[in-house]
């Protein structure tokens, strides 16, 4: 049997069982020499870290997560035998410097992994916003009872139009899980043009048409510079009476003291698993305004959904080895404009 390759874990310790319970690492360990006691939460040469820096020196592989410190050029410089690096998370451009792409190294990122849940997510949000769960829920607890068979006006998911800000990987799976369903979808992403957006089965429009037609808008757009306050005053006020925004993206991407003012008008909703700043300071009204859903952070993966970078990390491991193309390959190009 040919020698396996030297590989080494770089993220935070509390996080490697989550990502590699048994069965995962075993696939992993059936591929690579591995040691799972040995994670880099540094690469520098601090006292202790000696095993880190000998292994490092050998590495061919390194499978890194939350946590990991920046494959940087010390690292690069520190790591001659390095040809990859497997990311059981979702970005990476605040782990991969400029050397690895100019060494030629392979970077894999479970970015698609992570976006099934908050696709999921989204999902869930749009189809329980759509019958107006939440108030409803509140009128319940504060009347304690309610009519039979009474039919309640102005609630209901058949047609209704969704707007979709941004055609990233998240955006994406949501229109794959939004198929089965009756709904109108619509798209505003500069980067997706007619045709694709026909491949996509959306309607693609400008955002401004998007904030002005859609029932719900979901914003997964990345943060950039040019996305800050993406959905700001303006776009806000374009929403129709009684439309809600979700956002599970990043904070930044909406002006929270305008979406405040408009909550506030009780004109429209908000369901926000992401806030600007995060977390909101304990006295942000968003807390006790009635149409704001708050939750924390929890759309990505959580729990269980974690051992799924894993997998994904074990199954680009096993392409890598055998010589077939990655399916979660990042390239420097899209980087630019992705999360």
């Amino acid at each position: 049997m040919p020698e396996r390759p030297l590989a080494l874990f770089a993220m935070s310790a509390e996080n490697l069982p989550s990502l590699f319970p048994p069965d995962v690492l075993r696939r992993v360990r059936a591929v690579v020499d591995i040691d799972p006691t040995l994670i880099a939460e540094s690469f520098d040469d601090r006292p202790g870290n000696d095993g880190v820096r000998a292994a490092l020196a050998e590495a061919e592989i390194l499978i890194t997560g939350w946590g990991s410190p920046p494959v940087d050029a010390a690292v690069l410089a520190a790591a001659p035998r390095l040809r990859a690096v497997l990311h059981a998370a979702g970005s990476v451009k605040g782990l991969i410097g400029p050397g690895c792409w100019e060494r030629g190294t392979v970077v894999s990122s479970a970015a698609d992994a992570n976006a099934l849940p908050v696709a999921e997510y989204t999902l869930g949000m749009i189809m329980l916003v759509g019958k107006d769960l939440f108030a409803a829920r509140d009128r319940y607890r504060a009347a304690r009872s309610f009519t039979l068979a009474e039919v309640m006006p102005g609630i209901g998911n058949f047609g209704r139009r969704i707007g979709i800000v941004g055609a990233s990987r998240i955006g994406r799976r949501l229109i794959e899980l939004l198929r089965p369903f009756d709904f109108r979808i619509a798209l505003a992403d500069p980067y997706v043009d007619a045709a694709e957006a026909s491949a996509l089965g959306v309607t693609p429009m400008s955002l401004d048409a998007l904030m002005s037609s859609s029932d719900i808008v979901t914003v997964h757009a990345p943060a950039t510079p040019e996305t800050r306050h993406l959905v700001g005053a303006r776009e806000l006020a374009l929403m129709p009476d009684g439309a809600v925004l979700i956002n599970t993206a990043r904070g930044s991407l909406v002006d929270t003291d305008a979406l405040v003012e408009e909550l506030r008008a009780g004109r429209i909703a908000a369901v926000l698993d992401v806030t600007d700043p995060e977390p909101l300071p304990s006295a942000s009204p968003l807390f006790d305004l009635p149409n704001a859903f708050l939750t924390p952070h929890l759309a990505g993966s959580h729990g269980n959904e974690l051992a799924r970078l894993g997998l994904c990390v074990a199954e680009e491991l096993e392409r890598l080895l055998h010589g077939l193309p990655l399916s979660h390959q990042i390239d420097r190009a899209s980087l630019e404009r992705a999360a």
